[in-house]
């Protein structure tokens, strides 16, 4: 898959806040936050612990498993001990739709 997927509405995520969603075959973690949307994978790098479970700080999302953080815009390991990014995937809005495109990774 490689084209954008409507995945839910704007109303549906507070800013700031987050939505769980399956994309494909993929995990992934919605982000409103300061009226931008952002997707990752819902996987730390470090030990696959469930990222959306985990404490937002700023653009950091913390994992509840080690404590590693990701940068919710880009999905970059900022801390140990993840050491690889998580995949970060390209969001728009279309009206009142939110759309996610999960490509091959």
């Amino acid at each position: 898959m490689s084209e954008f997927v409507r995945v839910c509405k704007v109303s549906e995520v507070p800013d700031p806040g987050r939505k769980l969603l399956e994309v494909g075959d993929r995990t992934v973690v919605l982000f409103h936050l300061e009226g931008e949307f952002y997707a990752i994978d819902d996987v730390c790098t470090h030990d696959d612990g469930p990222l959306g479970e985990g404490e937002l700080e700023g653009y950091s999302i913390i994992c509840p498993r080690h404590g590693a953080r990701f940068d919710v815009r880009t999905g970059h390991a900022q801390t140990m001990p993840a050491v690889r990014s998580t995949a970060a995937y390209e969001t728009k809005v279309e009206g009142e739709d939110v759309l996610v495109k999960v490509g091959d990774v």
